[in-house]
Formats: C-alpha cells, sequence, structure tokens
C-alpha cells in the first residue's frame, strides 16, 4: 500500500498521475522556459532562518486579519480558473474547504462555477479575482453580482494584457470548457486549430488596453475594495497606493505570463517598504512549505495565497 502524501510536492505528483495530461500541463505549467516557474520555488530555499532558542512557544496563535476579515492563518486561496478539470464539484468543493479551514477564497474570474453557486455552497469569505475584458459591460455585471451575492472584495489582475506564451497548452492544443458566468453574455467556445484555444479566447476578450486610470473605473462601478495583482516593483506599488487600493498581492501569476522576471518571494521586501504599512501587502507563488509561509511573512507579508484544487492540499501554479 502507498504511504499516504505528506507535502504539497507528494500531492502534486498524484495530480500528475491522475489529470489527463492537457490539464495537468495546464494547471502546472508555466510560460516559456519556464524559469520563472523554477525561480520562485529556488529562491525561498535561498532563505534561511536565524532562530532564537528558549522562547515560549507552548501557546501559538496563527490567525490574521485580512481586510477586517480574521482567518485561522496567513495562508487564503489564490483564483485558480477551470476547476472542473480536476474534479467534478470544481470551485465549490475548494470553497468548502475553505470555509472548514477558516481562510478566504478568491474565486477565479473564469471559473467553471457561477458566482451563485458558490456563494450558496457555504459561508467562506470569498473575494472575486477579476480581469476587465474589451467588453467592460461583462466585466462590470459580474462583479456587480458578486458584490449582491456578499463577495467582500475585488481583486484585479494586472498582469495580463496579452495570455503568456504557455508551450505546453500550444503543443496539447488545450481546449476550454464554457465558463459559466457568462453564458447568454459571450460565447468562449473559440478554437485555434494550431495551439492553444485559451490563448485565442484571451486575444478575443481581454482588454489589452487597461491602465491606471481604469481604477477609477473600477470603483465607480463597486462599494467593495480594490486590492491589485500583479505588482512587482516600488514603483508600481507606489503608483497602487496613490490610486486608492485597499491591497496589494505580489505576484507574477505563477510565472504563466512574462518569463525571466523576479521570483515573487524576491520581489516582496521592495514592495513591502515601498508601501510602508498603508495598506496590506500579500504574496503568490512558489509557495510549497510552512517555512515558506514563514519566510513571506518575515520579509513583510501579511498572509500567502496558494493554489488549491478541489480541497486536496495540492498547491500548484495559477490558472489562465
Amino acid at each position: 500500500m502507498a504511504a499516504e502524501p505528506v507535502n504539497v510536492n507528494e500531492f502534486q505528483e498524484l495530480a500528475r498521475q491522475a489529470l489527463p495530461k492537457m490539464y495537468y500541463d495546464f494547471f502546472a505549467g508555466g510560460a516559456e522556459d519556464q524559469h520563472t516557474l523554477r525561480e520562485n520555488v529556488e529562491a525561498f530555499s535561498r532563505i534561511t532562518f536565524q532562530p532564537r532558542i528558549l522562547v515560549d512557544v507552548s501557546k501559538i496563535d496563527m490567525s490574521t486579519t485580512i481586510l477586517g476579515y480574521k482567518i485561522s492563518s496567513p495562508i487564503m486561496i489564490a483564483p485558480t480558473s477551470l476547476q472542473k478539470l480536476a474534479h467534478p464539484e470544481g470551485e465549490i468543493a475548494t470553497a468548502r474547504a475553505a470555509a472548514a479551514c477558516n481562510t478566504i477564497m478568491v474565486l477565479s474570474f473564469m471559473a467553471t462555477c457561477t458566482v451563485e453557486e458558490v456563494a450558496s455552497s457555504c459561508n467562506a469569505v470569498r473575494f472575486l479575482q477579476l480581469y476587465v475584458f474589451k467588453r467592460r459591460d461583462i466585466s462590470a455585471q459580474v462583479v456587480q453580482k458578486a458584490e449582491r451575492y456578499g463577495f467582500k472584495a475585488i481583486v484585479l489582475t494586472v498582469d495580463t494584457p496579452r495570455l503568456g506564451r504557455r508551450e505546453a497548452d500550444i503543443k496539447n492544443r488545450m481546449v476550454s470548457p464554457q465558463l459559466k458566468n457568462f453564458e447568454g453574455l459571450l460565447t468562449t467556445d473559440i478554437s485555434n486549430d494550431k495551439g492553444s484555444s485559451l490563448e485565442a479566447l484571451a486575444s478575443e476578450i481581454y482588454d489589452a488596453s487597461l491602465s491606471w486610470k481604469d481604477i477609477e473605473w473600477l470603483t465607480s462601478i463597486t462599494n467593495l475594495p480594490i486590492l491589485i495583482k500583479g505588482v512587482l516593483t516600488c514603483e508600481d506599488a507606489i503608483k497602487a497606493v496613490e490610486v486608492g487600493v485597499s491591497g496589494i498581492i505580489v505576484s507574477n501569476h505563477g510565472a504563466r505570463q512574462l518569463d525571466y522576471v523576479p521570483a515573487t518571494i524576491s520581489a516582496l521586501e521592495e514592495v513591502v517598504r515601498a508601501v510602508g504599512g498603508r495598506v496590506p501587502v500579500l504574496l503568490d507563488g512558489g509557495v510549497r512549505r510552512g517555512t515558506d509561509v514563514f519566510k513571506a511573512l518575515a520579509l513583510g507579508a501579511q498572509a500567502v495565497l496558494v493554489w488549491s484544487l478541489c480541497c486536496t492540499s495540492l498547491s500548484l501554479s495559477p490558472s489562465f
């Protein structure tokens, strides 16, 4: 009898064995040479501790508060799209896991379950991740629906004017399922005989003109606090605070967008210093162990986000 997995890497191997190659490559892969995908993990390994001894640790409280919501530990669930490719219950199962762990789930804009389905599945605190489409009315409708259904914040992804070149998806001719939040609003059934239909879909619907001025547009359509996801420099961190965001997520999209950008843990301290405590700074990418979480906290993050597929403890790269 095989031993039970005891860490995230072992869960990832189980996923590789269980999923069709096209789907596993989609969840686990990065852009181009995948240099940053490897670096996201390896950069953590180059950070070591200076432990202090004889400190009373008999009572430990790992809880923290994010935008006023108390969670059991500084580990949140990052947005991961197309989760029904990995589990028939998709994002609903992940939401229930978040509720059971008393943490925050960020629902992907490109989910395979609707905002309504996830909202009605459990009492987890939920944020909505947002891509801005060329058809702004569609993005606005989903944001406002999330607000009506009790979502607590919007996480605007800002590093995806175009989809990164994910060569495994091109080779596998990755096919996107219908995305339920957009049924009746637009078709996501776009084929690409020469490569990934996901890339073709993104080129068709994502608004490549998105810029800083559009934060004002977003604040005009919702009362929810806005976090931006995809910050890697002090300059962008300062600008984000100036335009009034409520939080920053240091992220390179799990190394799925622009290869050869810094590992997120390498960029974290620069962003934290620039923000100066004015808004919370979170981090995603490369987190595989509790020691990685501790390293991020020691460098100034308030919490980390991990990609968890359908209540497994499975932490893969971010989807879409």
